[in-house]
């Protein structure tokens, strides 16, 4: 009996443990641009990544399983250049929960083109906050740092600004990679400016934006909609901010935001009067110019 006791504690413990890890995340690597070779070490790959996001814990917080965030990367390798390294593009995808309903709304939605990393089948992905081990490794962990952050953000006022400053470590760390997508001059819309922005203050009302748009808009869409509604329009008005002080010429966080949100934004508006209607879309229309199309759908 005392013995069967021991063997449940350990049980108990190893399922809590399993469920403490912060990501819940899909990973599918494309390769049907490669051709001729072994397709296997892309399975093996595939797997490598899935349980270096998944199986790890990138935080000191508990989360249980209901709370874990629901995140997709899609890993497209376009070239093999030798047997054991590979250029391509990973798109990742964060997802959160909106109270009370059951609709995820998106977080991010991001698009990096600079992938370039070294993989042998069957090697471990070994991953420090110190130093840079491995371009395949520092990219993974910097995204999910972000998802992590952005997520935390959403929930409570620059809850995420630990893991944005451990995104930051990252691309200091990487500071001397031959590969793309680390420095300030290789691109404007980068891994760089992508953690820079998030810790930059100038773009503090981005992340009030979050936490409003989220926490004080979707969360209450369900039982006060108008309001929730309002809250959204006013939060906007950190973005109209934002893009009218031009912190940078380049503004790239503005582009993720509305990378993730112009969809959603077009349907939480579709059922407002008109004169919200009007403003919400002339507002989007200013700051995001590039969705102007879109944004008349909101005034139809």
């Amino acid at each position: 009996m005392k013995k069967l006791l021991v063997i449940l504690t350990v049980f108990i413990a190893s399922a809590c443990y399993v469920g403490a890890q912060e990501l819940r995340c899909n990973v599918q690597v494309i390769t049907n641009q490669i051709q001729g070779t072994n397709k296997q070490k892309f399975t093996t790959l595939q797997r490598a990544i899935y349980e270096f996001m998944n199986g790890r814990n990138w935080t000191n917080h508990v989360f249980n399983s209901q709370e874990r965030i629901e995140a997709n990367i899609m890993i497209n390798l376009t070239e093999e250049i030798s047997s054991d390294e590979f250029r391509g593009t990973i798109q990742i995808q964060a997802r959160r929960p909106v109270y009370n309903s059951s609709y995820n709304t998106v977080l991010f939605n991001y698009m990096d083109n600079n992938l370039h990393f070294r993989y042998t089948e069957h090697e471990t992905l070994e991953f420090s906050e110190n130093q840079h081990l491995s371009n395949l490794t520092s990219i993974l962990a910097f995204y999910a740092f972000i998802i992590i952050g952005l997520d935390y953000d959403s929930f409570s006022l620059n809850a995420g600004t630990e893991f944005f400053q451990k995104a930051e470590t990252i691309v200091s760390n990487a500071q001397n990679a031959s590969e793309r997508g680390w420095k300030s001059f290789e691109s404007n819309r980068n891994r760089y400016w992508l953690a820079s922005n998030l810790r930059d203050s100038k773009y503090a009302p981005v992340r009030e934006f979050n936490y409003r748009y989220h926490r004080l808009g979707l969360d209450r869409m369900s039982q006060r909609p108008a309001e929730a509604r309002a809250e959204i329009a006013e939060s906007l008005l950190l973005i109209q901010r934002v893009y009218r002080e031009k912190p940078d010429p380049f503004m790239h966080l503005l582009q993720v935001v509305f990378d993730a949100k112009s969809d959603e934004l077009i349907n939480v508006f579709s059922e407002t009067n008109p004169d919200e209607a009007r403003r919400v879309a002339s507002l989007l229309r200013e700051v995001d110019p590039a969705n102007t199309p879109k944004y008349q759908r909101i005034q139809q």
